[in-house]
This record gives structure tokens, C-alpha cells and sequence, in this order.
């Protein structure tokens, strides 16, 4: 079991909890390809749209990758890679200052460079601590 950590806008990961899919890196394969069925998967959204919209800071969805079926979807000229999340309802986005103290990746210096990849492996205890913030938003 592992624990991923996509960094993607608030708009994106609505639209992704509301299908039921995950979608990384612009549709990119190659994140996705490194999941299984049964990881973990939370979201962090440094804006509320993408290249615009206000700074948000905040992860804003967690779930499980439901099986180890990847697809590419048919969006016409757009064909992105997907998989099925199974998302555990977050009550409100919860701001990155909430958990900072308690996370093993913001203790790293220089930390938020590893954001800029896009998806980024985490331990399980930042997924648990982030996974219960987002459950019950503290």
C-alpha cells in the first residue's frame, strides 16, 4: 500500500471527485501508472483554478484508487489517462497552516519544491493525518 499526494487546482479536483476519477499531470500516464488498487490518495490545491483564480492552500479531497484498471478517456482532441477513486466526503477544504505542524513533508527544507512535481509519494502518517482533516476538519 502506498500514499500519493496530486497537487491539482480546487476546479480540477471537484470535477475529478464528481466522476470518480483521478487524473494527473495535465492527463499525463505515468503518475497514475505508479498507483495500485487500494493506495491512497489525497489532494492538495494550491489555487482555486488553474494558472488563475485566488491562492487557496488547502487539500481538497481523499480517497482510494478503487481498482488497477487505467483508461484513457475521449475528451476530442484531449486524451487523458484516468483511474477510479473511490473519495471519502471532506466537509471543507482544509488549509495547509491547519496540519503543517503534524506532516512529515513540511518538516524537509525547501518542502514546497517537491509540490511542483505534481504527485509526489507521502507516508502513511501524513496521509492519515491528512485523510482525518479533511473527514472531520481539524
Amino acid at each position: 500500500m502506498r500514499y500519493w499526494l496530486g497537487v491539482v487546482s480546487a476546479d480540477h479536483v471537484r470535477r475529478g471527485v464528481e466522476l470518480g476519477i483521478a487524473q494527473i499531470g495535465h492527463g499525463q500516464k505515468s503518475g497514475l501508472a505508479r498507483m495500485g488498487a487500494g493506495d491512497g490518495l489525497a489532494y492538495y490545491s494550491p489555487r482555486e483554478t488553474l494558472g488563475g483564480g485566488g491562492a487557496l492552500k488547502a487539500f481538497t479531497a481523499v480517497g482510494r484508487i478503487a481498482d488497477d484498471e487505467l483508461w484513457q478517456a475521449d475528451e476530442g482532441e484531449f486524451r487523458p489517462w484516468r483511474r477510479r477513486v473511490e473519495y471519502q466526503p471532506v466537509l471543507v477544504p482544509v488549509p495547509l497552516d491547519l496540519v503543517r505542524a503534524d506532516l512529515e513533508l513540511t518538516r524537509a527544507p525547501n518542502w514546497g519544491y517537491q509540490l511542483r512535481r505534481g504527485l509526489l509519494e507521502v507516508s502513511r502518517a501524513d496521509f492519515d493525518r491528512i485523510a482525518e482533516a479533511c473527514r472531520t476538519g481539524v
